[in-house]
Order: structure tokens, then sequence, then C-alpha cells
């Protein structure tokens, strides 16, 4: 069978079984199918659209706009354009292959153009993993109001894409009650639940050593719990409520915070630590993954922050990498 997967995530690998979607797609490939990813490679990068070919698996990096990380006007920019350049990219570097199953990602709702068109051409089966609603979260977030041409236009398109859709997996059965009552047009046979899920690692030794290290490292209290947090540093996590919270225990002797990420906020948490000399409290601007996952280890609990407006029942894919540890 040849899987056509389709994300806006730039962190698609394989061989990176911890991932949400190295775990699927390596799946997929030891079942022996062959898969076809494609990932945005974005303008930042300053580079062009490439193929990597690797037997059964061929991930295409697509240039792109700016989609991460990135503010407001350009990311919808991006995001209005991103269907257009996978579909002229995956028939150029993917020609003559018939795709069976197509699978996609939100919450790019763009992709109603290239799902459109490759399930027609193949008379292909189409799954969308949601992952997350939008335009609803931006809403939310009050970056457009529902009266706006920026929501009429982005709700058009992902009214489209679940139509598009044979089957639809949702996180959790909240999101699937969610998803059922603001769209009462779909059969509700065809969504179904489907949670993030990862192949964990067969052995996680939390090692004294490991923590001593990194203790001494970033010159972590040895008595003190640490709690950790990781990942992006967005609108969608309520910066201003992070902030809050370190302000308010930041006499706490017994607890260390951590937060590794990026982000459009991260400069604001960073500045914050600066300003107000927090000592309990170590912002790093992303780590390597395998120095990251050690750091889990060391860590007591694992933090995680979402902007309070969200109506949305939703739940961030780093839970299960604080799961797994």
């Amino acid at each position: 069978m040849n899987i056509l997967f389709l994300t806006t995530s730039s962190s698609v690998d394989i061989g990176d079984p911890q991932s949400i979607y190295g775990s699927l797609l390596s799946g997929f490939v030891k079942d022996g199918n062959n898969v076809f990813a494609v990932s945005p490679t974005e303008r930042r990068n300053n580079k062009k659209t490439y193929l990597i070919k690797d037997g059964h698996y061929k991930l295409l990096k697509v240039r792109t706009g700016n989609i991460e990380k990135t503010n407001a006007i350009e990311k919808g920019i991006s995001t209005i354009t991103i269907g257009i350049q996978f579909k002229r990219a995956i028939k150029k570097y993917f020609k003559g292959v018939k795709f069976d199953l197509i699978l996609y990602v939100t919450p790019t709702v763009t992709f109603c153009t290239v799902v459109g068109y490759f399930r027609k051409r193949d008379n292909a089966k189409t799954y969308l993993m949601l992952k997350d609603i939008f335009p609803q979260n931006a809403v939310d977030l009050g970056m457009f109001s529902e009266r706006s041409l920026f929501y009429k236009y982005f709700r058009m398109k992902e009214k489209k894409l679940y139509k598009l859709s044979d089957a639809i997996g949702c996180m959790s059965p909240e999101n699937r009650k969610y998803l059922l009552k603001h769209n009462d047009y779909l059969d509700e046979r065809r969504v179904e639940i489907l949670p993030n899920s990862i192949n964990p690692k067969k052995e996680n030794l939390r090692k004294k050593s490991l923590s001593d290290k990194y203790r001494k490292k970033y010159n972590i209290p040895l008595n003190a719990k640490v709690f950790i947090y990781g990942g992006n540093l967005g609108r969608p996590q309520g910066i201003d409520f992070i902030i809050n919270c370190f302000k308010d225990n930041k006499d706490l002797k017994n607890a260390f915070f951590v937060v590794c990420g990026a982000g459009t906020e991260y400069k604001k948490l960073e500045e914050f630590k600066n300003e107000n000399d927090i000592k309990n409290l170590l912002v790093l601007k992303g780590l390597p993954r395998e120095e990251y996952s050690e750091f889990l280890n060391v860590a007591d609990v694992g933090l995680i922050f979402l902007d309070y407006n969200f109506t949305i029942p939703n739940f961030p894919s780093r839970l299960l990498s604080y799961m797994e540890k």
C-alpha cells in the first residue's frame, strides 16, 4: 500500500520511534507499506525543496513560508499557500505514484487543496488525524473574531476538509463530542478515537549519576524537587499565567523549575527571569533531543500549560514524553 502523509510539523523522522509520527510511520513501513511523507522546510532555513529516500520510506521537504514560531500574519499567509505548494511538489517528486491512503494532520485546514486532488485522482481513502481544531482555537486566543473574513475563510476550508475525510480520528472522547456538536452534518460513524501514542523505550532507569550531572551543570539544589516544562512557548501556552506561577513560587526552597523550549513568547519569559532574578527558575532555549530526554529522567514533575481561554478539549502531545519517564 502506498501511503501519503501530510503534516506542517518540520520534525518528522521515521528514525525517531519516540515521536508520534515517527512511531506511526515506522509501523507502516515495518508492515511492508510504502510511506511518502511530506513536511515543510520553512523559509528561514534557506533550503530548496528536497527529497530523502530510505527504502520504503521517502520524506519530501517542501520549501514553504514560515509557519511555526512566527507572527500571526506570516503564519496566516503560509497556511493559505501550503496546500498548493505541497500539491505541486508531490506531483513533481512522486510522479507516477498512485496513493492508496492519505493521512494528514490538523491544524492546517488548507490541506483540503492537496487532499481533494489526490483523493479524486487516485480514488484514495482519506484519514484526518485531528490534533487541533482551527480556526476556533485562534478565536479563543483573540486573534480574530467569528465575524471576521479570516474566520469565515478558514471555517469554510475546515468544513471542506472534514467532508473530504473518510474517517476522522480524535484524541479523546470529549474531543470527539466537541467536533460532532459543532459540525452536526458529520456522520458520527466516521469519527473515532485516535489517542496520541508512541513506542516507549524498553528501559528507562533513573540513575543517580545522571541526576547529579544535570543538577551540578545547572546549579539545581540537591534536595529540590524538579518541575520541568518542555515544548513550545507561544500564545497557546498562556505565557502570562506561566509567569505568574513562577512569581508566586519564587521563594520555595524545595522546588526548582526548568523551562526548555522556544517560540514567539520565549523572550518574554527569559526577560522576566532575568529582570526579577528568580533563583529557582532555569530557562533554556531548547536542548538536543537526547539531552532533553536525559533531563526528563532527572525531573520529578512534568508541567503542561494551555491558555485558559480555550474552549476546545485538548491536551499537548508532550504529555507522552512525561508519561514515558
